[in-house]
């Protein structure tokens, strides 16, 4: 494999190059499409029907459906909460008379139209009134706000129009057009940007895993020199808030292939990528999505055994034996003919013992993959802001806020529904940077007590918004929710559900959904996808996946699940077949030498 340690910057050598090309031309799998080729294991011998999935997130209920469809008897081990990170959650005891406690959630969720597999889920989930299912319950948002420190906010337009068809010159125009309300940023470094843009879309796969991987985002963008404003906006604060990720640290492949389906998306050239930029759901996740999906599993048959977490793999004469569940009740092993560990990396990690690792050497890198925190917090308001409607990104501030107005875009009179009856907003907000000072106390979040860090994310929301508006006021917050993942304890802050951060060369370390064991198989944000990033999307994909590999290794016929790859434009094709060639002679990007 390439050298796993990240890149410095873009002054790669013609050998390291070279270096590069062949080692990918001895791996093409990594590739060219096959981003997610599985390793073949040994045939396992067995018609069992059978299946034991830990972990009742996206990426196991997602598994559980497709297997559930296809005959297979699932039972579901969680000990928590089904949804995951996904869900929402009642704040407890703020619902009087019938109505619903006010909703919480670990972080607002938005599905962008380059999302291809969780609407097709969503779809056969049945809702009463839909005829698309949960999908129904998709909103199109249509525009964002861009706050900046001490100067007005702008609403932006998220998608791209006019476009008739897309040429690396037309893309950089788009580009342009899209960026140029950022203040103090020079003309002539929105048009380099611009350009590298350019040249991630005519990048062939072969850079992409070869080169791109082992290079940071920053470094991509040659963030080094350059304005103020185009490393805070462009380079850092486009990143954090869209994916969650940091800059200097991110995999530049990773965050040119998100940042790649988002504008075609916006762009409405890809009939695929037909649901625009953004999308909500029109109420509290579990509502609209989680509670119809678990209701519509059990229907099939799926049986949910709550408050068992995986403890320890058993591996006996090369397959898995059994799993160690432990609970309030105790421990005891749980037998199944296939076995699916759709927990988080995190969690995932500790049953890797030394056994598990001889069988499949491949799993050692799993111990190396990182993790972030993006955490959320609701601020539930007794009137309601004049924000425009759709998501607010607060450009630039510490902690990497993102907002969103939810009750204007969801179902029904919010006061009437949660509440005390007071209640007539709900304000999301994810807080995506941890590491930071804050504008209050001038602490990072995680030396904050959760009280701190309701006073500092309102402030900084209120610098970044109230600059020549009146929109947030001190006397209109209720009360405030933080993702109760958070907890303190003696021994200080502590997240439960913290992200997958795509590193330069993580993508070696990532698993595949089924590996050298024949009935062990893997689902989550972590296993190799096509989006490449710690979302919804990916651990759906790993879910059917996971199904694919056990109707593999049980040699059924019945029909595979669809897995949809992200999409790319053909007229870009000609120029990407040119830059595999100068790859694999070791030559620069055309447009990046």
């Amino acid at each position: 494999m390439p050298d796993p340690r990240p890149a410095s910057g873009l002054d790669l050598s013609r050998r390291d190059v070279l270096r590069g090309a062949l080692i990918l031309g001895a791996a093409p799998g990594l590739f060219a499409g096959q981003a997610h080729a599985q390793p073949q294991a040994p045939a396992l011998h067995t018609t069992g029907r059978s299946v034991a999935i830990f972990g009742g997130g996206v990426a196991g209920l997602s598994a559980a459906h497709e297997l559930i469809e296809r005959g297979y008897e699932v039972t579901v081990y969680e000990p928590f909460y089904l949804g995951g990170k996904a869900r929402s959650m009642g704040v407890p005891g703020t619902g009087t008379d019938g109505r619903a406690d006010l909703p919480g959630e670990h972080g607002f969720r938005f599905f962008p139209g380059c999302y291809q597999n969780i609407p097709d889920t969503m779809r056969r989930i049945p809702f009463p009134g839909n005829a698309d299912g949960v999908a129904g319950n998709l909103v199109r948002v249509d525009g964002a706000i861009a706050g900046f420190r001490d100067l007005p906010p702008i609403f932006a337009p998220v998608e791209l129009t006019g476009l008739r068809h897309l040429t690396p010159e037309l893309l950089q125009t788009a580009i342009i057009t899209a960026f140029s309300f950022i203040p103090q940023l020079p003309p002539l470094e929105l048009a380099f940007f611009a350009r590298q843009m350019a040249v991630w879309f005519t990048s062939s796969n072969e850079r992409r895993y070869g080169q791109w991987e082992y290079v940071t985002w920053e470094a991509m963008l040659q963030a080094h020199g350059k304005s103020a404003a185009y490393r805070e906006y462009l380079v850092n604060a486009l990143t954090r808030i869209t994916v969650a990720a940091k800059p200097h640290v991110s995999s530049a492949r990773t965050i040119g292939t998100i940042g790649e389906a988002l504008v075609l998306a916006g762009s409405g050239l890809i009939p695929q990528f037909s649901g625009g930029v953004d999308r909500i759901l029109s109420g509290p996740t579990n509502e609209a999505w989680i509670d119809p999906w678990v209701t519509y599993l059990r229907s099939r048959g799926v049986v949910f055994v709550m408050g068992q977490r995986a403890t320890r793999l058993h591996l006996r004469d090369g397959v898995i034996a059994g799993v160690t569940v432990a609970g309030s009740g105790g421990t005891r092993t749980v037998q199944a003919d296939w076995y699916v560990c759709a927990m988080p990396v995190d969690k995932t990690v500790p049953l890797l013992t030394g056994d598990i690792l001889d069988a499949d050497p491949h799993l050692a890198g799993m111990p190396a993959l990182t993790t972030d925190w993006m955490v959320g917090i609701q601020y539930y308001l007794r009137q309601s802001t004049r924000l425009p409607q759709g998501h607010i990104a607060a450009l630039g501030s510490p902690w990497a806020i993102t907002a969103l107005r939810q009750a204007p875009m969801w179902r029904g009179d919010f006061a009437a529904r949660y509440g005390d009856g007071t209640v007539r907003e709900c304000l999301s907000v994810d807080v995506s940077d941890w590491d930071s000072p804050g504008i209050r106390y001038g602490k990072i979040a995680k030396d904050c007590t959760a009280a701190e860090i309701a006073a500092e994310v309102w402030a900084q929301l209120k610098r970044w918004l109230n600059t020549s508006t009146d929109w947030l006021h001190d006397g209109d917050i209720h009360s405030w929710h933080l993702d109760p993942g958070v907890t303190w304890s003696a021994g200080g802050i502590h997240n439960e559900t913290p992200l997958l951060v795509n590193s330069v060369g993580s993508y070696d370390n990532r698993p595949h959904a089924h590996c050298a064991v024949p009935n062990l198989f893997f689902g989550g944000d972590h296993v190799r996808s096509h989006i490449d990033l710690a979302t919804m999307e990916g651990a759906n994909e790993s879910g059917r996946a996971v199904a694919n590999a056990v109707l593999d290794a049980a040699d059924d016929p019945a029909p595979r699940v669809p897995i949809h790859p992200l999409v790319s434009l053909p007229a870009f094709e000609p120029i990407k077949q040119l830059d595999a060639d100068r790859f694999r002679k070791g030559l620069p990007h055309i447009m990046d030498s």
